[in-house]
C-alpha cells in the first residue's frame, strides 16, 4: 500500500484517481503531478514500483498546499474571522452557513438535526 502525505492510497485504484484522497489534490491536480513524476496516470496503485513512489512522495511532500499544511492554513483562516469579530467569523462560531443562504427553511447539513419543541402540536379540525 502507498502512503503518501500521512494517506493510505486504494490499492485497487488508478493512480489519478487515488491522489485526490489527499486534502487538497482534486483530479487536474493530479493528472499534473503524475506528468511531473512521469508515471502514467492510468497505472494501478499497487503496480506503481518504490522509484514511482518516491518520485510521487517527494512532489507532494515539497508543495505546502496539501494535506497538513492546507487543513493548518484553512483552519487559521477561520480562526482569524472569527477573532476579528467580522460577519463570516460569526456565522462560523455559531455554525450557521456563511455564504448567505437562507435558514427559514433549509440548511439542515450546517444546523444539525430538527429538534421538537415539547407542547407543540398540530391543530386537527
Amino acid at each position: 500500500m502507498a502512503r503518501i502525505a500521512g494517506v493510505d492510497l486504494p490499492r485497487e485504484k488508478q493512480i489519478m484517481f487515488a491522489l485526490p484522497y489527499i486534502y487538497g489534490i482534486g483530479r487536474p491536480t493530479a493528472k499534473l503531478i503524475c506528468t511531473q513524476a512521469s508515471v502514467e496516470p492510468d497505472k494501478i496503485v499497487s503496480e506503481l514500483d518504490d522509484d514511482e513512489i518516491a518520485r510521487l512522495r517527494s512532489i507532494i511532500d515539497n508543495n505546502d498546499d496539501f494535506e497538513g499544511g492546507l487543513r493548518r492554513s484553512v483552519r487559521s483562516n477561520i480562526q482569524r474571522l472569527i477573532e476579528i469579530n467580522s460577519y463570516r467569523g460569526s456565522r462560523h462560531r455559531r455554525g450557521l452557513p456563511v455564504r448567505g443562504q437562507r435558514t427559514k427553511t433549509n440548511a439542515r447539513t450546517r444546523r444539525g438535526a430538527r429538534r421538537t419543541i415539547a407542547g407543540k402540536r398540530q391543530v386537527t379540525k
